[in-house]
């Protein structure tokens, strides 16, 4: 046993919480022995994750030697603790417990108890204050924050122990270069993400990539939702037909989920969703309508129509469905609609800041697309054009600063409609003619793009089905 008569103090001290003393001597030791063996320690365990305070000292205390290039054993470390006020003779210490200085892959072994050591001791905590929160009498608190604060405790919790795994050597990062490239290869659509279920969309995107925050942004009634609505499907779909768990998310803020699926099953069945809520609808559809609903209902598709959801609760409810369903993409319909992480005083673009750059996290942290829509402002009604640009964005910079890709959807028949001059007119003549050519036509301009070129992609738009599809001619 390891100074017997001092560690009989410290274990009467420590009992109370899990922990294992003699493997935090060992770690500390064998460091002092070999310093070398310190950076492979540091990617299991941090300072704070020992139980004794003096060793968390200790531990501090080599690591800032090291950083700075020295030697940390006990001789150098002796002025860091001749004037330390404890019951321990520290730098007496410091010499004995190299004596129980292990092997390498002992003491990496060891450092793991440690840190489970650390997990169990937090979890301890997590649970006494999810039992204060439950107990306190704050109204504000209600029962679904304690449940969404508990699991970001948790997560975060769980994500402590992988913070090394964004260090990432380069032919590590290399061979997932080639994977990609490797699969862009035998995909015959060159696709290596999500992909949008149209050709030319995915042509000029590859699909929606992992980890990226790609937006779509438009003026009302342009079609931002049918368009997130159609690609939420198709990606679906394709995860369906592909036998693969997992799932599409779709945060609606503004639709209700049964809104959303009646626009998907009109899609689908090329029933107009108007006529679906209006029951106009004759007995040959309605079956039609029947025989769509059973053939689409085992979708892996998730629908939250929380309103004004906060960036916390989306953050919780997407890992919660990644944890149990797998998630291949999150769709949010949209960014305006929803809350920051906290009231901000200054203003509503620094709460949109927190949204963009909380969407961007999550998309990081769970590994998928995430697919976000904005409103645009007014400005784009005052151009003769009308056509959208990055600065049209709704508190634009943070919005077109996260971004990955920033696409709009332009319908020049929307704008044209308006315009209608007076029947049996040349001028009458002339628009309609326009009319003709541009009615069913839309145009996704992909104003930013992190991984390819910006340009523009057409588009069939059918607006009874809000169904967006790709054109003939190609």
């Amino acid at each position: 046993m390891i100074m017997e008569n001092n560690l009989s103090l410290v274990k009467e001290n420590f009992k109370e919480l899990p922990n294992n003393i003699e493997a935090e001597q060992s770690v500390i030791g064998s460091i002092l022995v070999t310093n070398e063996i310190f950076d492979e320690i540091n990617t299991i365990i941090s300072n704070t994750n020992f139980y004794d305070p003096m060793h968390q000292k200790i531990f501090n205390a080599i690591e800032s030697m090291i950083y700075k290039g020295m030697l940390a054993n006990p001789i150098t470390l002796k002025n860091y603790f001749e004037h330390e006020k404890d019951e321990l003779n520290i730098p007496e210490y410091l010499v004995k417990i190299t004596k129980f200085s292990t092997s390498v892959r002992q003491a990496i072994e060891y450092s793991k108890i440690i840190y489970d050591m650390f997990v169990r001791r937090e979890l301890i905590k997590i649970s006494e204050q999810i039992i204060d929160d439950a107990k306190g009498s704050d109204l504000d608190n209600n029962g679904q924050n304690i449940i969404e604060n508990s699991e970001k405790l948790l997560y975060d919790l769980a994500e402590k122990g992988t913070f090394n795994s964004s260090l990432i050597k380069f032919d590590d990062a290399m061979k997932q270069t080639i994977e990609m490239a490797s699969a862009a290869y035998k995909n015959e659509g060159g696709i290596v993400g999500v992909p949008t279920g149209l050709r030319d969309l995915d042509d000029k995107l590859g699909g929606l990539h992992q980890s990226d925050l790609i937006i779509i942004a438009g003026r009302p009634s342009m079609g931002k939702t049918s368009l997130a609505t159609n690609i939420a499907f198709n990606a679906a779909k394709n995860i369906q037909e592909s036998g693969t768990k997992s799932s599409v998310a779709f945060f609606s803020l503004e639709m209700s989920s049964e809104q959303l699926s009646t626009r998907i099953i009109s899609e689908q069945a090329r029933i107009g969703s108007n006529d679906i809520r209006r029951g106009r609808i004759s007995d040959e559809q309605f079956d039609q309508f029947l025989e769509t609903s059973k053939n689409i209902s085992e979708l892996p598709l998730f629908i939250d129509e929380t309103p004004a959801i906060s960036i916390a609760s989306m953050s919780n409810r997407a890992r919660r469905i990644k944890r149990l369903h797998g998630l291949d993409l999150i769709v949010v319909d949209y960014i305006q609609l929803m809350k920051g992480l906290f009231n901000n005083k200054d203003g509503r673009v620094q709460e949109i800041s927190q949204i963009t750059q909380g969407l961007k996290a999550i998309a990081k942290e769970l590994g998928v697309p995430v697919l976000a829509l904005s409103q645009l402002s007014r400005q784009v009604e005052q151009r003769d054009d009308h056509k959208p640009q990055l600065a049209d964005l709704r508190e634009s910079g943070s919005i077109e600063q996260d971004a990955d890709v920033v696409m709009f959807v332009y319908r020049e028949g929307y704008y044209l409609q308006r315009k209608e001059p007076r029947e049996a007119t040349v001028e009458h003549a002339e628009w309609q003619a326009k009319m003709n050519e541009v009615a069913h036509l839309a145009e996704i301009i992909i104003g930013k793009q992190r991984h390819g070129p910006i340009g523009k992609v057409t588009l069939e738009f059918e607006e009874r089905f809000t169904k967006f599809k790709d054109t003939q001619n190609n």
